[in-house]
């Protein structure tokens, strides 16, 4: 380095990465290269630090998307004129600065202490071997003061996006943890927040760092700012990811709501502060690859170099015509190229088993499920889930897989805007107008590449023995590659067969009918030359499995189907398999594989069904995969935590697995009902339409504590209203009672579809609902319904008769063993007493929890401890009420229950109303939120209450009427009087505060005459005094 010109004698030089670049001699700031190459492979180098970089990794870190038309060469000279800056910049003599190739690649070498970096790590690791706390936050104190911002933050030139740069980041992320978790265990929280809080500002959205400074807030006596930093924080990730704050953030948000300082947080990272603990799921969705597959280098090697690029999202499309092998070429290339993309793999079908497109919808609800994003948590439109999911990929590398695309239209949705990851789409047709795409348009085979094929599929000695015979077969094939797979099928089947036998067949045009056409025509021949050759077993098997309206089945349903031993229906759907009539569609719970049609084969499939089997055969075929579903979803249910309503069944035939395989299936019942989702689904509609109403109904009902957890209020509601009109249809009476029941449920607590008084029409609704369940002789049933009414009552106003109907179904519970039944009926007994008896209230909601702890249900645990919370504190336990709040909002949080953690979260903010606490509008703010998202009026129209009130004592009338007026509003469609004169009653005072007095004597008029209809002496006593005074 010192032949070139003199450097700087006796100066020291210094590189700062860890933030912008930044070079210092002697103190002064020296300028880096001008060229931004320069700068890059300089960066490079510097973080790399004793790891050789190659000529082609410099071009991938360094040249952008410049790297395919950049040629080693071009690394050499720009290292050559590198080396050419450091000899005048750097220190002159200095043997310890090298920049040389060692045969591995180029490394820059340069004095310990020299660059930044170094020296963080060195303090970190000195961090990680001191004993003491002080010391571990000092050193740890001492290395993040290096920290100026994210690595290398100017060089535009750089991919900071790969993981060369990314684990900087991530490692200083770490770090940053581990300082917080220092100053905690040093109780020394208050010298760390101004660092830490910086980071967080360069990390917006990582909630282990904004966990950590809830923590340090919350510790450092300031609950109310950490409040309010959560509460930002929350509305930046939903805005921008679409989902909840993860566990960490959560927790520390408990904390701040409870003061509860005493107990120290339990760290995510480990006591090596540099391991860190994953928290999002990385899908692996991509179908089996194609062991056979053949030929295709060249589109194999095009596909592969466009998702190599990361500077953009990397889009590439494979059309042809059916049969062509489209999807075996992606499969083949995405699981060749699947470790560059160390973030998962997502695949997706854009078309139904009927050809119809499945719906960007849908496909992206897929994608959020397996990103890690809860069912509540999925957005409603297309629109926002798109852009949901456009955030989740930002910054990682996935690999997509669309598969049979219709349209540029049903593509572009579902395409990431970020670089680093890469979609694969196939489609029949060319997508022309998709910007940046590589295309591929795939033809047939080469005669080599066909034959080739076929040897892979016979044996290559078969192909060998006869070389005219097998050539002739792929010619007569067309050299299509599924033609060729079905003909080496047959072959394979008949090992005794000369292969001049099958060419023989194929020869006349006659006999191959339309198999090598192009066109529908083509491939139904195909099938058909499949089909003949298989045992009539499996043939049955093909022809029945096709009746089922499920996109996708399980392997023991075919075992159901024919009435066989799991590993008989197993061995017959491999067979299927082998001769390419069906696909393996991924995997379920504990690795079960799934099974699908391609569309045109269930076409073909059901067209033999009608042709060869009876009516009634296949009905029975039907009725027992039904069965099947049905045995598994009730036993799945009774493991779900959720409503207490009696798991009421009907009379459906169960066909019943194996108690092993069923146990295995069912270890997870939450994952199984995941899994089985869409076929469940199907199998209700499918069961609606044949007149199977016994089947309809008792799917849909085994399903709906899944979909009540999960929030899946549509489908729950769609799949009882179909199974309601084909028990009406068929005089069901049970089955009418148990689908009204649920839809009960849904349209009075999980809707705002509510034009009317929602709590009178449950009112009425549920008289007519213990006629039913007393006409079907369901006594269970008849408990529930009398509670329902119970409910209505008490939003009327009509305490006493309320509490009459809660006792009468008590009573029939305990007579008809329904425990589930008693616990509900104490629970409306305990709202009944109300404020009026809150000690009698405390007496009947303390059963109720006592109930839900014996019969095992978190759900209906954290329900009681709400109500028992809340009775509490209106009974001047305050602390009490508040530790039952807190620990049930902790329970609804755990199991996803965003209803029951509204609950939860509305009454702390009451509690907190009431005793003069900062924390009541935080809380507030945050029930508003999750109850607009999710439709939750009920607890709106509350929130809305409390809010107005909140804002009336702060001095801001005229903001508590907007709130006060649309929660009256809100309580005039439930109709719940109580909650309407309370409204009122608060609307009149902001009317007052804000100089209206007409409208505020409006409101309390109002008021009391609902108060002199519920009979609240003190209530009437007090707005008379209102309208006397004015």
């Amino acid at each position: 380095m010192a032949d070139e010109k003199p450097g700087h004698a006796g100066e020291t030089v210094r590189f700062e990465v860890l933030g912008p670049m930044r070079i210092e001699r002697d103190g002064g700031v020296v300028a880096p290269p001008r060229s931004p190459i320069l700068r890059g492979i300089l960066g490079a180098l510097l973080v790399a630090g004793s790891r050789p970089l190659t000529a082609a990794r410099l071009i991938d870190l360094v040249w952008e998307d410049k790297g395919e038309r950049v040629a080693p060469g071009a690394v050499q000279v720009a290292v050559s004129r590198l080396r050419g800056w450091l000899r005048r910049t750097g220190p002159a003599g200095e043997s310890s600065w090298t920049l040389a190739h060692d045969g591995n690649g180029y490394r820059l070498t340069v004095p310990e202490g020299t660059v930044d970096l170094g020296r963080f790590r060195a303090s970190v690791k000195r961090a990680g071997a001191a004993g003491d706390v002080a010391e571990r936050l000092r050193l740890l104190t001492s290395a993040l003061a290096l920290w100026r911002g994210p690595v290398l933050a100017d060089l535009d030139a750089v991919d900071l996006a790969d993981p060369l740069f990314r684990a900087v980041d991530d490692e200083v992320q770490t770090i940053a943890m581990a300082l917080a978790d220092a100053a905690l265990a040093a109780g020394r929280p208050t010298g760390v927040i101004d660092r830490l809080s910086a980071l967080a500002e360069a990390y917006p959205l990582h909630e282990g760092i904004e966990g950590r400074m809830l923590e340090l807030l919350a510790h450092d006596g300031r609950a109310a700012e950490a409040l309010a930093r959560y509460r930002m924080f929350h509305e930046r990730v939903v805005e921008e990811l679409g989902v909840e704050p993860g566990e960490r953030v959560h927790r520390a948000y408990l904390a701040a709501l409870s003061r509860d300082h005493e107990r120290p947080p339990v760290p995510d990272t480990a006591a090596d502060t540099g391991a860190a603990t994953a928290s999002v799921p990385v899908p692996a969705q991509l179908p089996p690859d194609v062991s056979d597959f053949v030929g295709r280098a060249e589109q194999v090697a095009t596909l592969s170099r466009a998702l190599a690029r990361r500077r953009a999202p990397s889009l590439t499309t494979v059309s042809g015509m059916g049969g062509v092998g489209k999807s075996a070429l992606a499969l083949h290339v995405a699981h060749r190229m699947k470790a560059e993309f160390p973030d998962g793999t997502l695949y997706a079908r854009l078309r139904t088993a009927n050809g119809e497109g499945v719906g960007a919808a849908r496909i992206l609800e897929g994608f959020l499920l397996a990103l890690g994003v809860a069912g509540r948590d999925v957005p409603r439109s297309a629109e926002h889930r798109a852009a949901l999911c456009r955030s989740l990929l930002a910054n990682r590398r996935v690999l997509i897989v669309l598969d049979d695309a219709l349209s540029e239209r049903d593509v572009r949705p579902l395409l990431p805007s970020s670089p680093g990851s890469a979609v694969i789409v196939t489609s029949r047709v060319p997508l022309a107008s998709l910007e940046g795409a590589v295309s591929v348009d795939l033809d047939v085979l080469t005669p080599e590449q066909a034959l080739e094929l076929l040897g892979a599929i016979v044996g290559s000695a078969r192909v060998a023995a006869e070389p005219e015979a097998a050539a002739e077969i792929v010619r007569l094939c067309a050299y299509t590659p599924l033609a060729v797979r079905i003909a080496g099928a047959r072959l394979s089947g008949r090992r005794h067969w000369p292969l001049t036998r099958l060419a023989a067949s194929l020869r006349d045009r006659h006999r191959r009918l339309d198999e090598l056409a192009v066109g529908d025509l083509a491939v139904r021949a195909c099938f058909e030359l499949s089909y003949a050759r298989l045992p009539a077993a499996t043939r049955r098997l093909f022809r029945h499995l096709a009746l089922l309206e499920a996109p996708d089945v399980n392997d023991w349903v075919a075992a159901a189907l024919l009435d066989v031993p799991l590993d008989v229906g197993r061995h017959h759907l491999e067979a299927l398999v082998d001769a390419q009539l069906l696909t393996v569609a991924g995997s379920g719970p504990g690795g079960a594989i799934r099974y699908r049609y391609h569309d045109l084969v269930r076409i073909y499939a059901r067209e033999l069904a009608e042709e060869h089997d009876h009516a009634l055969t296949r009905t029975a075929a039907v009725r027992r995969a039904l069965g099947a579903w049905l045995g598994l979803a009730e036993r799945a249910a009774e493991r779900v935590p959720g409503h207490c309503y009696a798991l009421i069944h009907g009379t459906a035939p169960r066909w019943p697995l194996p108690g092993p395989a069923a146990a295995e299936l069912l270890d997870d019942p939450m994952a199984w009902f995941h899994a089985e989702r869409d076929a469940l689904a199907a199998g209700v509609f499918q069961a609606c339409a044949l007149g199977l109403d016994e089947f309809a109904w008792d799917l849909a009902a085994s399903q709906e504590k899944y979909l009540d957890l999960r929030g899946m209020a549509a489908d729950w509601r769609r799949m009882n209203e179909r199974a309601l009109d084909a028990c009406r249809r068929a005089g069901n009476v049970l089955g009418e009672a148990v689908m009204v029941r649920g839809l009960m449920e849904v349209k009075t607590w999980l809707s705002s579809d509510q034009s009317g008084e929602a709590m009178v029409n449950l009112f009425r609704r549920s008289q007519e609902l213990v006629g039913l369940f007393e006409r079907a002789g369901e006594p269970r049933g008849v408990s529930d319904a009398l509670v329902m009414r119970s409910w209505g009552l008490l939003a009327m106003g009509e305490d006493a008769r309320a509490m009459e109907s809660a006792r009468e179904a008590l009573d029939i519970a305990k007579e008809s063993d329904h425990p589930g039944g008693e616990a509900r009926a104490h629970h409306i007994m305990g709202l009944a007493h109300g404020v009026r008896n809150v000690d009698a209230a405390a007496a009947e909601l303390t059963r109720f929890l006592e109930l839900g702890r014996l019969l095992g249900n978190p759900r209906l645990e954290a329900t009681a401890m709400q109500f028992l919370g809340v009775a509490r504190y209106l009974g001047g336990r305050v602390t009490e009420g508040h530790d039952l709040l807190v620990r049930s909002l902790e329970i609804c949080h755990s199991h996803q229950d965003r209803y029951s953690e509204a609950f939860s979260l509305l009454y702390l903010a009451k509690l907190y109303s009431a005793t003069g606490d900062e924390r009541a509008r935080p809380a507030v703010e945050a029930v508003m939120s999750i109850s607009r998202r999710f439709d939750m009026v009920h607890h709106l129209a509350d929130a809305l209450t409390v809010l107005g009130e909140l804002e009336l004592a702060s001095g801001r009338p005229a903001s508590a009427v907007e709130c006060l007026e649309e929660s009256v509003t809100l309580w005039r469609k439930r109709g719940w009087q109580s909650f309407l004169a309370g409204a009122l009653r608060a609307l009149g005072h902001a009317c007052r505060a804000g100089g209206d007095e007409d409208a505020a004597r409006k409101a309390w008029r109002e008021a009391l005459g609902l108060f002199e209809r519920l009979d609240d002496a003190d209530a009437v006593a007090e707005v008379g005094a209102l309208l006397d005074d004015g």
